[in-house]
C-alpha cells in the first residue's frame, strides 16, 4: 500500500470514528434523559424545602405532584429506550470512537456539533420506507421500565450491544433539551391532541396539492418532496393524497424517532408519553401539566400511502445538490423550513434546480432564521425579509400564483397560558418553463 493510500486509509478511519462518536452523542442524549429530568425535580424539592413551614402546609401537595412526575419521566423514559432498541445504526456502533482526535487533519469535519455529524452520517441511499408492520438509565429507571412492560402488557426486547452504558458519553443539557423537544414534536405529527395545529398548517398545504394535481392516480402519480420532514406525518399526509412522497430530514433526533412510528408502529395509540411535564410555568392546573398523550393517531402503515414513500437522511443541501436530482420533482412543499437555511439563496436556488419545468413550490412558515443568535463566528446566516426571500424566488425563475398569512403556533401546548403564535407566510410558487438558473458550485465567494 502506497503512503498516499495509507493516509487516505487513515483519513477514512477518522471520519468513521467521528461519525460514530456523533451518533454515540444523539443517542446519549436520549439515555440522559432521565437522569437530566431528575436533577429537574430535584431541584423543585429543594426549593420547597427552603420555604417557610406556613407555607409548605399550603403546598402540601407538591411532594406529590414530585413523585407523578418521577412516575411520567419513567412512562417516557420507557418509550425512549424501546425507540433507541429498534433503531438500527448506520454504523458499527462497536467502532473506536476516541482514536487520536489530537491527529485529525484539518479537512477532517469535527463530530462535536450535531450539525456536522448528519451530513456525514447521512445520505441518499439511507431511507426509510414505511413497512408493514425501530448518562445511563439508573437502576430505579429500569424498574420503573419493568414495571410500565408489565402495565401495557408488552414484552420488552432485549438490549442490543451497543447501547451498552460503557458506550455512553456525557452530554451537555442542551443536548437533552433537544429530546424533550422531539417528545413535544410528536405531540404535533401524531397526536389528536396535535390536530389543531395541523389543520392549520397541512390543511392548506394539502388543500394546494389537491387543487393543482387533481389527477393523482394511475401508473405515474406526481412526485413530491418535502425537506425538514421532521417526524414525517406531513410527507406521509402527501403520500396518502396519491403522490410518490419523499422526506428530507437532517436531525437524527428526528430521524430515529420517525423511523421507529412509520416501521414499527403496531397499532392506533399505542405508546403514551406525558409532553408537558419539564415546564411548571403557565400551566391552569397540576392535571394539566401531567395529562398523558397517546400516540400515533393513525396506524402509517394503514393509512393508504402511495407505493414509493420514504426518508431521506441528510442535509437538504449536500443531498439534493446533486445532478441527478436536477428536474425531478413535481412538486416542493416546505413547512417550517427554509428559516433553517445558513444560506436561504442556497435553499430557493437548489429547489428551483430540482423542480420540473411548470413545478410547484408550496410554502408555509415563518423566518425566524435559525443561526441569526449564533455565538458561533464562523457560521453563516443570511437573514432576508420576506420581501427579499421572494425577490429572490423570482430571479431563480418563480412566480408568485398565490399567497396569504396564516396564523399558528408550532409545538405549543394548546392548554398552557402562554401561546406564541406565527404569522407564517404562505405561497404557491410555480417555477416557469425552461428557466436558465444557475448553480453555484462554491459554497463561498467573493
Amino acid at each position: 500500500m502506497s503512503s498516499v493510500e495509507e493516509e487516505e486509509s487513515r483519513r477514512r478511519r477518522l471520519e468513521v470514528a467521528l461519525e460514530v462518536k456523533s451518533l454515540r452523542r444523539i443517542v446519549s442524549a436520549y439515555l440522559n434523559y432521565p437522569e437530566a429530568a431528575e436533577e429537574d425535580i430535584k431541584q423543585y424539592e429543594g426549593s420547597f424545602k427552603k420555604i417557610p413551614f406556613s407555607h409548605k402546609i399550603l403546598l402540601s401537595h407538591l411532594p406529590l405532584k414530585f413523585q407523578r412526575l418521577r412516575w411520567c419521566i419513567a412512562q417516557n423514559s420507557y418509550f425512549i429506550f424501546e425507540m433507541l432498541k429498534a433503531f438500527e445504526p448506520p454504523l458499527d456502533m462497536s467502532a473506536d470512537a476516541y482514536e487520536c482526535e489530537d491527529k485529525i487533519p484539518d479537512n477532517v469535519s469535527s463530530a462535536n456539533e450535531e450539525s456536522d455529524s448528519q451530513a456525514q452520517l447521512c445520505d441518499v441511499s439511507n431511507k426509510v420506507s414505511v413497512a408493514g408492520r425501530g448518562d445511563q438509565f439508573s437502576d430505579s429507571i429500569f424498574r420503573n421500565s419493568s414495571a410500565l412492560c408489565a402495565d401495557n402488557q408488552k414484552l420488552s426486547s432485549p438490549s442490543p450491544d451497543w447501547l451498552d452504558p460503557s458506550l455512553q458519553l456525557c452530554v451537555p443539557l442542551a443536548d437533552v433539551d433537544k429530546v424533550r423537544s422531539i417528545i413535544r414534536n410528536i405531540v404535533r405529527d401524531w397526536t389528536a391532541e396535535g390536530q389543531k395545529e395541523r389543520d392549520e398548517c397541512f390543511t392548506p398545504i394539502l388543500g394546494e396539492l389537491k387543487r393543482l394535481y387533481p389527477q393523482r392516480s394511475g401508473e405515474s402519480p406526481p412526485t413530491c418532496l418535502v425537506p425538514g420532514a421532521g417526524l414525517g406525518r406531513l410527507a406521509l399526509e402527501i403520500s396518502c393524497l396519491g403522490f410518490v412522497s419523499e422526506g428530507n430530514e437532517f436531525s437524527y433526533y428526528m430521524m430515529i424517532c420517525s423511523s421507529f412510528i412509520l416501521n414499527k408502529s403496531q397499532d392506533i395509540n399505542e405508546w403514551t408519553i406525558y409532553p408537558w411535564i419539564h415546564n411548571n410555568c403557565n400551566s391552569l392546573s397540576d392535571s394539566d401539566q401531567l395529562r398523558p398523550v397517546s400516540f400515533p393517531d393513525v396506524h402509517p402503515a394503514s393509512a393508504g400511502i402511495t407505493e414509493g414513500f420514504s426518508m431521506c437522511g441528510g442535509d437538504f443541501v449536500e443531498v439534493y445538490r446533486d445532478p441527478i436530482h436536477i428536474g425531478n420533482w413535481d412538486a416542493v412543499v416546505t413547512c417550517f423550513f427554509i428559516d433553517t437555511a445558513h444560506n436561504i439563496v442556497e435553499y430557493i436556488e437548489i429547489i428551483s434546480r430540482i423542480l420540473k419545468d411548470d413545478g410547484v413550490w408550496i410554502n408555509l412558515g415563518p423566518l425566524l432564521y435559525h443561526f441569526a443568535e449564533s455565538y458561533d463566528y464562523d457560521d453563516v446566516s443570511i437573514e432576508l425579509s420576506l420581501e427579499d426571500v421572494k425577490r429572490v424566488a423570482c430571479h431563480y425563475g418563480f412566480e408568485i400564483e398565490k399567497e396569504s398569512t396564516v396564523t399558528t403556533t408550532y409545538s405549543t401546548n394548546p392548554r398552557s397560558m402562554m401561546q406564541s403564535q406565527y404569522h407564517a407566510a404562505f405561497w404557491t410558487m410555480r417555477k416557469k418553463p425552461q428557466t436558465d438558473v444557475g448553480f453555484a458550485k462554491n459554497k463561498t465567494g467573493p
